[in-house]
């Protein structure tokens, strides 16, 4: 299954819902990716897919510093799953796919 791409998530919060983009990518056959939200980028550290779970952690700063562990289920362009950081509740996370669009070559 590939989940490469442009991932558009959602995690509702107690202090609202944090809105976020992911990029995945391989490089030289290993999953890789980047988080973009709040005004910061951060690498994706532990990318793993295992069937359709697929699992990272990253850190985070803004609007405070937390290291959240991810575990969602992808089916196609979506994702659901859960966003854990330290003793916190866990959050529903959502997420979609962004359409790739066609390349042409000239």
């Amino acid at each position: 299954m590939s989940v490469e791409g442009t991932w558009d998530l959602s995690v509702p919060t107690p202090v609202g819902t944090i809105k976020a983009v992911v990029e995945l990518r391989r490089h030289h056959g290993v999953l890789t990716g980047v988080a973009h939200g709040a005004g910061e980028e951060v690498p994706l550290a532990e990318v793993a897919l295992d069937g359709p779970r697929l699992t990272w952690r990253q850190v985070v700063t803004r609007p405070m510093r937390l290291n959240p562990a991810f575990a969602v289920t992808v089916d196609g362009d979506t994702l659901i799953g859960t966003s854990r950081a330290g003793r916190l509740p866990a959050s529903k996370v959502t997420g979609r796919r962004r359409a790739t669009l066609p390349t042409t070559e000239h």
